[in-house]
């Protein structure tokens, strides 16, 4: 038979399916495969036998149609069904896995992929291929009941599974973490957290001059910086200091955030010359404020005597930093990577706390910690009372004498170059 008489018993065939005439369209079909394998026609018959309960002659079928066309994953597809139909968990396997061969990315070879695997107890696989579903049904705009319903139960077999995985890794790793203390196990901790999906790894993102080839890290380490204890040691004199400027109804403080006018709305909108979060500058910008810093003698002369960052107009910068209750400052990066920010908590009443990157921590009194700036970090004050901080920046520690020499000379340059142009490439916020 010549391929225009093939095409024409194929359609009559499928006229006659349409028809409502399924037992004549068949015959159709075994008279187009009685002159050679044909893929449509046996396809056909392999439905028809899904149909009328005989899965084994259906997979018999799907099987003759992928010999002669290998690379529909149709086919395999069908292949598969039947075999599930039939109980044969391996057939179904093989045939999925043709499939898949074919399109890593077909949808129903995943999900089937999935749940053949969740049936046979591999739930490691079946976590991978749900995986693989919730990816791509990212993309799906139009979602029925029934695949919400399924993609809630791959959401929770891949939760499942990463729950039990990153248990049994604990569990594994406990011998090997035990006496070694946080500074041993802090860069390791974070790079597991975050195989196991519990935290992120954050860059360094800067508006300003950004340093190359520093380690980002979230906190620095305390042996950076240790004179940190000479200035913890003066916490009570210099909260003594603060609550006499705020007894004084915070004479000298003003909102931190004041927006020019014409500004567009963003993040920083809701707190827009506000006091949610005020500041008393003693040093801004490089620049001393005498009359700030004659205020508080204690906190000034306690700063001074530390290792600040030093760039001509640009830093230091030194300030009493406060959060009224319920504020939040949103995540946000700094401008430059080449100081530290160190907070000295003076007032944390609970419910405070500070995320820099994929790390969270409570202030406490008297304890400072140093800080990348340029890593997105956000606060919040969830109490009902006042919470204050005196910030202060110094000199990012990776950072050697030479080069720091060479970027006081560069702003040095940029500032009586061009002021204005040189902004891009500056420290303050």
């Amino acid at each position: 038979m010549d391929q225009g008489g093939i095409r024409d018993l194929i359609a009559k065939a499928m006229h006659a399916q349409r028809e409502g005439r399924p037992d004549e369209a068949m015959r159709i079909y075994e008279r187009v495969i009685a002159g050679g394998e044909h893929p449509v026609a046996l396809n056909a018959l392999g439905f028809r036998a899904l149909a009328t309960g005989r899965p084994g002659d259906a997979a018999a079928f799907f099987r003759r149609a992928i010999a002669v066309d290998p690379q529909s994953p149709d086919l395999w597809m069908n292949l598969a069904k039947a075999e599930r139909e039939r109980g044969s968990a391996g057939g179904e396997h093989a045939a999925l896995e043709g499939a898949l061969s074919i399109d890593r990315r077909h949808f129903m070879a995943l999900v089937r992929m999935a749940e053949l695997l969740e049936r046979t107890g591999d739930e490691a696989g079946a976590a991978h291929h749900w995986t693989g579903v919730l990816a791509m049904a990212d993309g799906i705009e139009e979602r029925t009941p029934a695949l919400e319903m399924m993609l809630e139960h791959a959401r929770d077999r891949v939760t499942r599974h990463q729950r039990g995985f990153a248990t049994a890794i604990d569990e594994g790793l406990a011998d090997a973490l035990r006496g070694l203390g946080p500074r041993e196990t802090r860069r390791f901790a974070a790079a597991i957290d975050h195989a196991l999906g519990r935290r992120g790894i954050f860059a360094n993102e800067c508006a300003g001059l950004h340093f190359p080839f520093l380690p980002a890290d979230e906190y620095f380490d305390r042996a950076h910086f240790p004179w940190l204890s000479e200035i913890e040691a003066k916490t009570g004199a210099i909260r003594a200091e603060l609550e006499t400027l705020l007894a004084d109804d915070g004479a000298g403080f003003r909102p931190y955030i004041a927006m020019e006018p014409g500004t567009p709305a963003n993040k920083w909108t809701p707190l827009d010359q506000k006091m949610d979060w005020g500041a008393l500058h003693l040093w801004k910008d490089g620049q001393r404020n005498d009359a700030a810093c004659a205020r508080a003698p204690i906190t000034a002369a306690a700063v001074e005597a530390l290792p600040l960052s030093d760039l001509p107009g640009r830093t230091p910068t030194v300030f009493f930093s406060l959060l009224r209750p319920g504020a939040h400052l949103p995540a946000h990066t700094g401008v430059s990577n080449v100081r530290t920010i160190i907070h000295l908590p003076l007032i944390v009443p609970p419910g405070c706390a500070f995320r820099v990157g994929g790390e969270t921590r409570s202030w406490v009194e008297g304890e400072a910690w140093a800080f990348d700036d340029t890593i997105e970090h956000e606060a919040w004050n969830r109490s009902d009372r006042l919470r204050a901080i005196l910030i202060f920046d110094v000199w990012n520690p990776h950072i050697d004498h030479k080069e720091r020499a060479l970027l006081r000379r560069f702003y040095e340059v940029a500032n009586r170059t061009d002021r204005a142009g040189s902004a891009a490439i500056g420290l303050s916020e």
